[in-house]
């Protein structure tokens, strides 16, 4: 029971003679970054550093695990020379400064005035999992309403053109392309989508993206399908989009299909118009149009805006004021952001969708599809982080005609990754790794720098340690959270 004493002597004998031969592995976790990251403590009698390593997919996030023996420690970081302690565990202020505190118990002994909750260096992200907890600081309404004015108040005076490299290229493809050509016209040049341009129309007519070409190849897996692999090969871009307006039963006044009209802003809209495009359409990106003609003839294509390279705007802007904004400071799992896991008795309105990497294809991108998200992460039977697949993964089937060779409910997920590994460059990489993790307990502003960086649409929230799957962060979701959608 919490708060008892030891019963007897015998009793605590022979705790103490289990306590000299169990030890409890423990894991530390150092998750505020640095270059090199040791750890020092009572156990190991304050003279060897033990080295600490990144978590893969976190390199802020450091972790070691040590064989504990029952009992009262004291330890500290030592981060790129300079001695740390961990403000939100326990810690006390001793000769050697300040230390942070754990105790280890066998399962029967808990003493007075110590909560293994409190204790556990392995519980850290579970505390923080709980927002009506104390150890997790509570923004006010004012504080909220104050850092989305500011934001608001920069995107509404920065303009698309601040988003134009300062080199660079925008790929468009003619809509009298062949589809199967602007499949690998987009897996050779290792981009997600490209605009389309109507030679006749002289005019930029729409986008050609991953879920067209997840749309295709399901329509040719599906029995009576009207388009064949044959025709596949001279199937152009226009056709398909026509028969995307009869599938999608968009029509105009006399009947005839009548294709989703291009979503596109000019370089002198404002970045919040700009995010609310992106955002109410739920595109990837738009293409930014100039044309110095009132009628806009002669349209000039610049840029394709999205929110990523918003995200990198704000960044810039606030960088060296963090302050304020208050809600950069805020940990996520104390704000209403992103989809998250349900916990055991709690219900989801949006559940967060997963597959094991032996599903189908074909099962995947109907998921992918019917859930309207651009990602599911591919975890094991512990639900723990293997890989992600996006709708861009798609292109991946372009390579040596694969789409032509397999049936999507034949081949796995894991398969169709692999298939995608040799993709120069694939997008969605940053620094050599596919899948962008983060913890619960990091910060907003930690995610959004992550968020910011090119290639990255998703951050999977995953456990210290276990790489479980907690929940996923997208750009939408940080947007609508920030312009209070």
């Amino acid at each position: 029971m919490f708060g008892s004493t030891l019963a007897n002597n015998n009793r605590g004998n022979s705790a103490a003679s289990s306590a000299q031969q169990l030890l409890t592995p423990t894991r530390f976790v150092w998750p505020y970054g640095g270059r090199r990251v040791f750890l020092t403590g009572s156990f190991t009698r304050w003279t060897e550093h033990v080295p600490m390593s990144p978590l893969e997919g976190c390199p802020s996030v450091f972790q070691v695990i040590c064989n504990l023996t029952p009992g009262y420690h004291q330890y500290k970081f030592y981060v790129d020379g300079e001695w740390r302690h961990d403000e939100h565990q326990p810690f006390v202020n001793g000769n050697g400064g300040v230390m942070n505190t754990i105790l280890i118990t066998l399962p029967d002994m808990v003493p007075t005035g110590f909560s293994p909750s409190n204790m556990d260096v392995d519980d850290f992200t579970q505390r923080m999992a709980d927002p009506s907890q104390d150890s997790i600081p509570r923004i006010s309404a004012v504080d909220l309403e104050v850092s989305r004015h500011r934001i608001s108040v920069l995107l509404s005076t920065r303009t698309a053109y601040e988003l134009l490299p300062e080199s660079g290229k925008v790929i468009a493809l003619d809509v009298n392309l062949p589809v199967k050509q602007a499949f690998h016209i987009l897996y050779e040049q290792g981009i997600p989508l490209a605009p389309l341009w109507d030679f006749g129309k002289g005019q930029f007519v729409g986008v050609l993206g991953p879920l067209d070409f997840i749309l295709i190849l399901r329509e040719l897996g599906t029995h009576g399908s009207n388009l064949t692999e044959e025709e596949l090969e001279t199937h152009t871009i226009a056709a398909w989009k026509e028969g995307k307006a009869h599938i999608s039963r968009q029509y105009d006044g006399t009947g005839r299909p009548y294709p989703r009209p291009l979503v596109q802003v000019g370089p002198y809209d404002n970045l919040k118009d700009v995010a609310l495009k992106i955002l109410q359409n739920k595109v990837a990106a738009v293409p930014v149009i100039y044309s110095s003609l009132q009628d806009g003839s002669y349209p000039q294509l610049l840029h394709l805006a999205s929110l990523s390279g918003i995200l990198k705007c704000i960044c810039r802007y606030f960088r060296h004021s963090s302050s304020s904004l208050p809600i950069l400071q805020q940990p996520i799992c104390s704000i209403p952001l992103g989809t998250w896991v349900p916990r055991i008795g709690e219900s989801s309105s949006k559940p967060l969708a997963t597959v094991r990497p032996h599903a189908s294809l074909g099962s995947t991108l109907s998921l992918l599809v019917q859930a309207e998200v651009s990602s599911i992460p591919v975890v094991d039977d512990n639900d723990s982080l293997i890989d992600i697949y996006s709708r861009s993964d798609i292109t991946a089937l372009a390579k040596d005609k694969a789409y032509a060779q397999i049936h999507l409910d034949d081949m796995t997920v894991h398969q169709a990754l692999q298939l995608g590994q040799d993709a120069s460059p694939p997008y969605g990489m940053f620094n050599g790794q596919r899948c962008q993790m983060c913890l619960r307990s990091d910060s907003l502003g930690k995610v959004i720098e992550r968020l910011a960086n090119p290639g990255v649409r998703r951050l999977v929230i995953v456990e210290a340690g276990s790489k479980r799957v907690e929940g996923i962060i997208s750009l939408s979701d940080v947007f609508k959270f920030l312009l209070g959608l």
